[in-house]
């Protein structure tokens, strides 16, 4: 472990979790929480800045978030497991930070070019219906991460841009307010395996073709026989090509064994193996791995002010560690308290 070291991490609460964000983040997440001290969030806020006109399920969003984390291995005993809104600090650090913030630097940020695509269109003038809220995402961002003074912050290569601002942020406070106090967060380079959805485009909940951590036995299996296969293959007795295998051959790659693998490649290869008998035993082998899983989050489920519970005991450690910084910024700044 990287004694006193931090890394913090968050997620918008739109709902149920799917493979995708299992394999590309949080299998990531189990393995940090063993050697830093961690800070992992439900990003509720955030959620806001596209969607604050659709916010009926956000609570329970939120619990659905938690519920896939705790599924997944995410242990509160080992990290802390917070929801965004509930350590207003950050709201507080989010307002020094906006004062010192240049206007182009939020312009540049490429965050909010993702983010736009999301943005319904203002039907008077077909321009993106954004609020001032969007506009400062990147500087809530930054406030996120400096409010825990984290060392690192997990992200895939296309994304350490997104932290860079956070970075020119904390370099910026430092130097106006002549103080060595925030760390210039590093992101933490991960390999995020690009799982895909059942179609062969991305995996997401709006192109209805994911599925989900906690979908049962008889709903994954149904949609796994749904799963893209070799396009070129017209018989079951046809050699086929696991490499063009759009969809199955890349889930055996993430839920078979070694030896498992080799076999659906060889038979396959060979003619004998059909992609549908091989969908059937795909979709036994995706069970088997979830089984656990989704025990866990049936437990939990059962248990549901357990969770309530963690996330208060987490948001409590969360808001102390927090108001430690605040202070020092407040000081910093010569603020009156």
């Amino acid at each position: 472990m990287e004694q006193g070291k931090r890394i913090m991490s968050g997620m918008r609460p739109t709902g149920k979790l799917h493979l995708g964000h299992y394999f590309g983040v949080l299998t990531n997440w189990v393995k940090l929480q063993n050697d830093y001290e961690c800070f992992f969030f439900v990003a509720d806020w955030h959620a806001l800045t596209t969607k604050f006109d659709k916010t009926d399920d956000l609570q329970q969003n939120c619990l659905d978030v938690v519920l896939d984390w705790l599924a997944a291995g995410i242990d509160p005993e080992k990290c802390v497991i917070y929801v965004q809104s509930q350590v207003p600090q950050i709201a507080q650090l989010h307002v020094y930070l906006s004062m010192i913030t240049p206007n182009n630097w939020v312009e540049r940020d490429p965050t909010l070019k993702d983010l736009v695509k999301m943005v319904k269109t203002d039907e008077s003038n077909n321009k993106p219906d954004v609020s001032y809220g969007f506009l400062g995402y990147p500087v809530l961002m930054a406030a996120d991460i400096m409010m825990f003074n984290v060392d690192y912050v997990p992200v895939g290569i296309d994304q350490v841009a997104h932290i860079e601002i956070a970075r020119d942020i904390a370099r910026r406070f430092n130097n106006i307010y002549k103080v060595d106090l925030f760390k210039e967060a590093q992101p933490k380079l991960t390999q995020i395996p690009l799982l895909k959805g059942l179609d062969g485009q991305k995996m997401g909940k709006s192109f209805h073709n994911d599925i989900k951590i906690s979908d049962d036995e008889e709903t994954t299996a149904k949609k796994i026989m749904q799963a893209i296969t070799d396009r070129s293959r017209a018989r079951k007795d046809d050699p086929g090509h696991p490499d063009k295998c759009e969809v199955a051959f890349s889930y055996w790659e993430a839920f078979g064994d070694k030896e498992t693998i080799e076999t659906v490649k060889a038979e396959c290869c060979a003619g004998k193996r059909g992609c549908v008998e091989c969908k059937r035993q795909l979709a036994c082998a995706v069970n088997d791995y979830l089984r656990p899983l989704r025990e866990r989050r049936k437990y939990y489920e059962n248990h549901i002010d357990e969770v309530r519970e963690i996330i208060a005991k987490g948001s409590e450690k969360a808001r102390i560690e927090a108001q430690k910084v605040l202070e020092q910024v407040q000081d910093a700044v010569k603020m009156y308290r």
